[in-house]
């Protein structure tokens, strides 16, 4: 790592950035250093877009992860050099809009009654009934489940933000199941310790419990255990919770995040076709 990449790094932690997301950042600076150490261009702004046509038409980047790129490179030339790139020559690629994936709520509890393991199937308990990202559901301290006001604390969420999710009275049941059954005892008091009480485990245990799962249930869909906070939220849409209770619950910044699910909902039980309408008025 050179000289100005050290600073960079320090610069991100200043900014209180995540380990990981500096990490991706600074991995993000070396790949396009490396890159560019092999072109001979005559602008910042020539390198840039024509790393950005590699990440492209070589690599088959989507455009929200060569945005990822960007901002990082963006970062280096801004923070770095003092060299702003120009938007104008160096634009950010327009994303598609892609709706989530979303399950029924058949398809939820079949994945969760294919779930053996006790302690796997209190993670993805955790992760539906309350809407949890799966870095949330590994991160939770036994102090974090409050049983008392039916509520789960989570420590500093996406965007280092503090919130309070639901706690479901069977995802309790279940909590004290894996209570009884495994009593995680680690002196930092994680819920799900690490192996060598290294700490709590990794996010990569919640996806090959989900994954898991998954095949056992005999749900065809290609998923990671983030459709199940989108459930969480879509289900409750469907139930009658409002966007704004919704957007609390998920910890979103900005209600427009939230409105997604709006297009996730099944109307089918209150909406009926005009089709059918149309032959019921023709057969009075």
């Amino acid at each position: 790592m050179n000289d100005i990449v050290t600073e960079l790094d320090q610069d991100l932690a200043l900014r209180g950035l995540s380990e990981g997301t500096r990490y991706q950042y600074i991995k993000n600076i070396e790949l396009f250093l490396e890159y560019r150490s092999k072109i001979f261009t005559q602008s910042d702004e020539q390198d840039v877009r024509s790393y950005i046509e590699h990440l492209r038409d070589v690599k088959k980047l989507q455009p929200v992860t060569i945005n990822c790129h960007l901002a990082a490179i963006r970062f280096y030339y801004e923070v770095g050099l003092d060299r702003p790139l120009s938007f104008k020559k160096v634009p950010n690629m327009k994303k598609p809009r892609h709706l989530p994936v979303v399950m029924s709520k058949e398809e939820v509890l079949a994945i969760l009654d294919a779930t053996a393991n006790t302690k796997h199937k209190t993670m993805l308990m955790l992760a539906y009934s309350a809407g949890l990202r799966a870095s949330e559901v590994v991160a939770l301290k036994v102090t974090d489940i409050d049983s008392s006001s039916m509520r789960i604390f989570v420590h500093e969420g996406k965007g280092k933000k503090d919130r309070y999710a639901i706690l479901s009275a069977v995802c309790l049941d279940q909590l004290r199941r894996y209570w009884r059954g495994c009593r995680p005892d680690h002196p930092d008091g994680w819920l799900f310790p690490g192996v060598c009480s290294a700490g709590h485990i990794k996010r990569g245990a919640v996806n090959t419990a989900f994954k898991k799962a998954l095949i056992a249930s005999g749900v065809k869909r290609d998923a990671s255990p983030h459709v199940l906070r989108h459930c969480f939220a879509t289900h409750l849409l469907e139930d009658g919770a409002s966007l704004l209770d919704i957007k609390e619950l998920l910890g979103h910044k900005s209600l427009s995040s939230t409105m997604v699910y709006l297009h996730l909902v099944n109307p089918s039980g209150r909406v009926v076709s005009p089709l059918d309408t149309l032959l019921v008025e023709r057969s009075l």
